[in-house]
């Protein structure tokens, strides 16, 4: 295919290197970032997407997404697909996705999980919103970039599914965190805690593949000096993302405006920004119940 791949920042170029490398032409534009190998470069968005099968994106929120799109679009040939791979707000994602169906283009809204292990890898979960005919022409090239693609439903599913999930790995991550500066505090071994709790029924992703604890379970940033895997400023934008919506379909999520609200603090307030957001572990460790 003839692919453009506008936004080549930590997680959009090893995924457009992954597909050069696969064989297909991949044209991209970044106003910033460099260009990964094997990728040719193109002088603007409007210009790579100029004759592609496929433009896909992966940019930083939703109002730089529309503006993208509103350049991109335009210059699409008929019946290509506009895949944006960005975590952004829902309304952004079925608003670009409008705009494409009208220009007689597929649309899909695909953010990814994985972090960019799995962008480098070729291990990507996508959560795909939008149409089954766009949805099957992505399919080869979600199967080069990733492990996984689920077409969860019409526009906008994919952002409602990545919003939920990381809903669910924030709460959990502070969560799992608590828990093993308790045990310390009560005495009791962080492999110890991970050998009952990783075959019980605290049992999750967090705790099992990417435990916050140094040293304990499969390796993880907790053992690179919290260097970033997904970054604490970035489960922040997720969590808001969630609130967000939350508030935009009169949601009760106690737990996840909490976590949002951790996050806020540990990112603007202490020393979160830039570190990966399992470094909640080393935060509760310096804290005292009520502070």
């Amino acid at each position: 295919m003839r692919i453009a791949f506008i936004g080549l920042g930590n997680m959009g170029a090893p995924m457009a290197a992954n597909l050069a490398k696969a064989g297909h032409d991949v044209a991209g534009y970044d106003p910033v970032a460099p260009l990964p190998k094997g990728v040719l470069p193109a002088c603007s968005g409007a210009l790579a997407a100029a004759g592609a099968d496929v433009v896909i994106t992966m940019l930083p929120d939703g109002s730089i997404l529309r503006a993208v799109a509103a350049a991109v679009i335009p210059a699409m040939k008929e019946a290509a697909v506009f895949c944006d791979c960005s975590t952004v707000d829902v309304e952004s994602a079925r608003a670009v996705a409008a705009k494409a169906q009208a220009a007689g283009l597929g649309a899909l809204d695909a953010p990814v999980s994985g972090g960019v292990v799995g962008a480098t890898n070729g291990t990507l979960t996508f959560m795909v919103g939008g149409s089954e005919a766009a949805f099957a022409t992505m399919q080869p090239l979600f199967d080069i970039m990733g492990q996984k693609a689920v077409l969860c439903g019409g526009a906008g599913a994919g952002q409602s599914a990545k919003l939920c999930n990381n809903m669910i790995l924030g709460v959990t991550m502070i969560a799992t965190c608590e828990a093993f500066v308790l045990a310390d505090r009560l005495g009791l071994e962080r492999q110890k805690l991970f050998d009952v709790v990783s075959t019980s029924s605290g049992y999750s992703w967090v705790m099992n593949a990417y435990c916050p604890a140094p040293g304990v379970g499969p390796k993880s940033p907790a053992d690179n000096g919290y260097r970033p895997g997904f970054a604490s400023e970035l489960m922040l934008k997720d969590l808001r993302l969630g609130q967000q919506a939350a508030a935009g379909v009169d949601a009760d999520t106690p737990m996840g405006a909490l976590a949002a609200e951790i996050y806020r603090r540990f990112v603007e307030e202490e020393a979160g920004r830039g570190t990966d957001f399992s470094a909640m572990l080393p935060r509760f460790e310096h804290r005292r119940r009520g502070s």
